[in-house]
């Protein structure tokens, strides 16, 4: 559950929840991955892409956590045998954080086929199948202690049962690949980018709505299963605003779980060095190189890296394992575009 209908907003309709957000080095270039309309949501309600909404891909180049080029994905109504047409944008500078700019439509596509784009980057939309993996007894444990200050209660678990909770299911993937050529101008000599993602829905007053914010994986289920309210305002704003925002309830969060491990002489400390890596919730990469989001370090993320156990045992200071990993996908991701697995 790195971000599956993680806030009461996003399951009101799953088209619009990012369940991931991946980036990594592709054949051409960087690659930029969502997923959204999880089946586990069900299958009778609408599947695809929102019709009434919009999808980006944020990059900020100079660490303000302020978005300097966004690519938007828009859908039209799915046609009789299921699939959509859409539309790619490249909004840049000021126009970037501009929810009202049109930026340079730079392609049309239809769901299921690649779509070239200028410059050797592409795209691909369409039904794929889940790469993440859950355990779901240790998800809610995990939940549980971060929301109550105390250990991680896996005292009834087996892991020799351990299940993975998405194995079969099915989500609907947005796929960009940006061509060197494009990007490594504007990622600056270091080639370091923060990434993130945002779905939003049209109001009827004619503004857009955040639904969705999704940067590094995993952020909602240490702090938010049993949270609400969090789980929708950590949608809400910017990746800019988020310390000034949440710093001080997720340090907290973060202590309790640590004090009641004794891991640390000083859990505020190292609660505060937590969320001074996770917040700003930016995903950061550097151009051209391999991805890995990791124990040692966090470079992008791979459509097989294990973030919650990552994660949960950053966070926790104390090592935790699903007792599962990539083994229990069923469908694998592929090594040529457009990388996500098949529906099963």
């Amino acid at each position: 559950m790195s971000h599956h209908l993680d806030s009461p907003i996003a399951r009101q309709d799953p088209r619009l929840d990012i369940t991931d957000l991946y980036v990594f080095r592709g054949e051409q270039g960087t690659v930029f991955i969502t997923d959204h309309s999880h089946s586990l949501a069900g299958e009778d309600i609408p599947r695809g892409l929102h019709p009434e909404g919009k999808y980006e891909f944020k990059i900020d180049t100079n660490k303000d956590a302020v978005e300097d080029v966004t690519y938007r994905f828009t859908f039209a109504d799915a046609d009789a045998n299921g699939v959509q047409t859409y539309e790619v944008r490249r909004l840049a500078g000021p126009d970037a954080h501009d929810g009202f700019a049109e930026g340079t439509v730079i392609g049309h596509g239809r769901t299921g086929e690649t779509l070239k784009l200028p410059g050797g980057s592409r795209a691909w939309v369409g039904k794929a199948g889940d790469p993440f993996w859950i355990e779901p007894d240790v998800l809610h444990a995990v939940g549980h202690a971060f929301q109550d200050g105390t250990t991680v209660d896996l005292s009834a678990w087996d892991p020799k049962q351990a299940t993975n909770l998405f194995a079969g299911h099915t989500v609907y993937s947005i796929v960009l690949e940006i061509a060197d050529e494009a990007l490594l101008p504007i990622a600056g000599a270091d080639r370091k980018i923060d990434v993130w993602a945002v779905a939003y829905l049209a109001t009827d007053a004619g503004g857009w709505r955040p639904i969705n914010r999704a940067g590094l994986p995993m952020i909602h289920p240490l702090f938010t299963q049993y949270n609400e309210s969090l789980g929708d305002r950590l949608n809400e704003n910017g990746p800019a605003d988020d310390v000034e925002l949440y710093g001080k309830a997720l340090t907290e969060s973060v202590a309790g779980v640590v004090r009641a491990y004794g891991t640390s002489d000083d859990p505020e400390a190292y609660a505060h060095t937590v969320v001074d890596r996770i917040l700003p919730n930016v995903l950061p990469y550097v151009v051209g190189t391999t991805a890995s989001y990791g124990f040692a370090q966090w470079n992008g993320r791979t459509l097989t890296d294990n973030a919650p156990d990552v994660m949960f045992s950053f966070a926790s200071n104390t090592p935790l394992s699903l007792g599962i990993g990539k083994e229990s996908i069923t469908a694998k991701p592929s090594k040529t575009f457009p990388y996500v697995p098949p529906a099963a």
